[in-house]
């Protein structure tokens, strides 16, 4: 299975073909919650949007995950024609900005990410962050691990707009203009389907990062240019494709 997925030819072929590489931040980079629920911050968002919206629709209740509940809180604002107080959206963005902002505090970095990124760096690739979660937090985490040096810029999650979150592709069209690179000439790195269809979507190349072999699997059969286990056969390919200069 693992030879099936890791195609180290095809990993060579990117990262020896892009000018820039834009990476998901909570995955790729680090484990940011490392598997706790999300729920309790979820709860917090409906008690906020229920004092100034009282009943709230099913899908809105029924959300017990910070990213989602901003969405749906978003498609309940919309589906209202945008007559309700918008208090609650930016209540709702404070609220799970200052959830991932303490869970920055005890992220887990991905394995090899700061040896991956330095050898990126230094092949003459232009890093990014592409995220739904927010930019503040990622700035943060960053900078407390050494890397913010090594990225030229980071694209959260839209504020004032929950629907731009991936698989929205807003923050990778934010990426592209900044970089000014043709999106055929980017790669993402990413561990979601919705990172997949984001960069589909964008026209971007993509590679998959999953220490999930059977979510790995799904993201190469639903089109993903190759999948990684880890960080490793990256640093691998990186550091001969240095060499070799």
């Amino acid at each position: 299975m693992a030879d099936a997925i890791e195609d180290h030819d095809a990993v060579w072929s990117l990262l020896g073909s892009v000018r820039a590489v834009l990476f998901d931040f909570d995955g790729p980079i680090c484990d940011l919650f490392r598997g706790a629920s999300t729920k309790d911050t979820a709860t917090e968002v409906k008690v906020a949007a229920r004092e100034y919206w009282g009943t709230l629709d099913a899908e809105v209740e029924s959300c017990e995950d910070s990213h989602g509940i901003l969405g749906r809180l978003r498609d309940m604002y919309d589906s209202r024609d945008r007559s309700l107080d918008p208090r609650p959206l930016e209540l709702a963005e404070r609220i799970v900005t200052a959830q991932e902002q303490r869970a920055v505090e005890t992220a887990e970095p991905a394995s090899d990410v700061a040896a991956l990124v330095d050898l990126l760096s230094e092949l003459g690739l232009s890093l990014v962050i592409v995220s739904n979660n927010a930019e503040q937090p990622i700035r943060a985490y960053l900078e407390q691990h050494g890397l913010d040096e090594k990225f030229v810029g980071v694209f959260g999650r839209d504020p004032k707009n929950a629907r731009h979150m991936k698989p929205h592709p807003h923050c990778l069209e934010r990426a592209r203009a900044f970089l000014d690179v043709p999106f055929p000439a980017c790669l993402m790195v990413g561990d979601q389907p919705t990172d997949l269809t984001a960069a589909q979507k964008a026209g971007t190349r993509f590679l998959g990062y999953s220490e999930d072999t059977l979510k790995g699997a799904e993201m190469k059969h639903d089109g993903a240019d190759a999948v990684v286990l880890s960080h490793l056969p990256l640093v691998e390919i990186a550091g001969k494709l240095l060499a070799n200069r």
